[in-house]
């Protein structure tokens, strides 16, 4: 069984040959820490050293994907991105009329040569792909979270105005990439982090009321090019997992172990047959502290929970440079050899 067969059967809910590892996306310091540790010296080299079964091959990843002659990156406008939670440029917009003179990004400007190019070359893995899609953050950018999870209540009018503005452009940006792309791409991946360590970041009505109608047309859009559907989504999401089951989310990604109610004990007494999982290997503490023994054994404990519908993979995609070289080799060494 190939990788790209072992990582569909696995999220359409059948049975794999066993579960699929993904290494994840590791941050650019920790690149020349992994690479020197496993004696590799480009990206493809080393995931085929861990027997990584997913690519992820992102439009946004390719610096020529977007070329708006203003210069202005995609959701950059007014924007200062050194300073992280900062009033956006409507945080005082009380006028859902007022929005329409900012500078929204043109989906014309669009070139999506270069990641055609990389899915074309892809081999037999299991290629991830599509926009980002990152609505949420976006959204929360442009207003400054504050006044985001305000003007839900005093100004309602305005977040759906400017929802709509930025899913239209990904939506625009996905048909005209899915229909370039076509059967290269295999899942729809796409992430916005709607939880805390402890909690969602809005309340459930908010999250039905100014998410999920967009959310389900992102997810619908998917399906409808014949993709499956893998949501990227840091915190404690408990609350919501079934809205998202509904939306046909396939696949859940990254499992934030130590956040509430997202271990695998929870998620399997609960979702287990329902939903396929990608990650759960702990980047808070396990994988940064444990010892390789110590690793594998915490693999085996999740493939025995989720098992069959499972791809191990780091509970953070962006493995940052604490994590130990030897930890991550026992990751992938617990996929295949138990």
């Amino acid at each position: 069984m190939t990788s790209r067969e072992r990582i569909k059967k696995i999220i359409a809910l059948e049975a794999p040959d066993r579960c699929g590892f993904w290494l994840g996306n590791p941050h650019e310091e920790t690149w020349p820490i992994i690479h020197k540790y496993f004696n590799t010296s480009t990206e493809e080299e080393l995931r085929l050293k861990l027997n990584d079964d997913m690519r992820w091959i992102c439009p946004q990843f390719f610096p020529d994907v977007y070329n708006d002659p203003r210069e202005i990156g995609i959701f950059d406008a007014g924007l200062d991105r050194e300073k992280h939670g900062q009033a956006g440029p409507f945080a005082d917009c009380n006028d859902p009329d007022k929005i329409n003179n900012f500078p929204w990004p043109n989906p014309d400007y669009l070139n999506f040569n270069s990641c055609i190019e990389a899915l074309k070359n892809a081999g037999e893995f299991y290629r991830s792909s599509g926009f980002w899609t990152c609505f949420y953050h976006n959204i929360m950018d442009l207003f400054g979270m504050e006044s985001y999870m305000v003007k839900m209540y005093t100004h309602p009018e305005v977040v759906h105005a400017v929802t709509n503005k930025v899913c239209e452009f990904y939506y625009e940006a996905n048909e005209r990439f899915f229909e370039a792309a076509g059967d290269l791409i295999d899942g729809f991946f796409f992430g916005n982090d709607f939880g805390t360590q402890l909690d969602l970041i809005c309340g459930p009505a908010q999250f039905d009321e100014f998410i999920m109608p967009w959310f389900r047309k992102f997810t619908n859009q998917g399906h409808d090019h014949g993709y499956q559907v893998i949501l990227h989504s840091c915190g404690a999401i408990f609350k919501v997992i079934d809205r998202l089951i509904e939306a046909k989310v396939d696949c859940l990604h990254p499992l934030q172990a130590k956040a509430a109610n997202m271990d695998a004990e929870t998620l399997a007494k609960n979702y287990k047959g329902k939903i396929a999982f990608l990650g759960g290997v702990d980047t808070q503490v396990l994988l940064v502290s444990a010892s390789p023994v110590e690793v594998k054994e915490d693999v085996r404990r999740l493939k025995k929970l989720l098992e069959p519908n499972l791809i191990i993979s780091p509970s953070h995609e962006a493995i940052l440079p604490n994590i130990p070289a030897e930890n991550i080799r026992a990751m992938a060494e617990a996929v295949v050899g138990g």
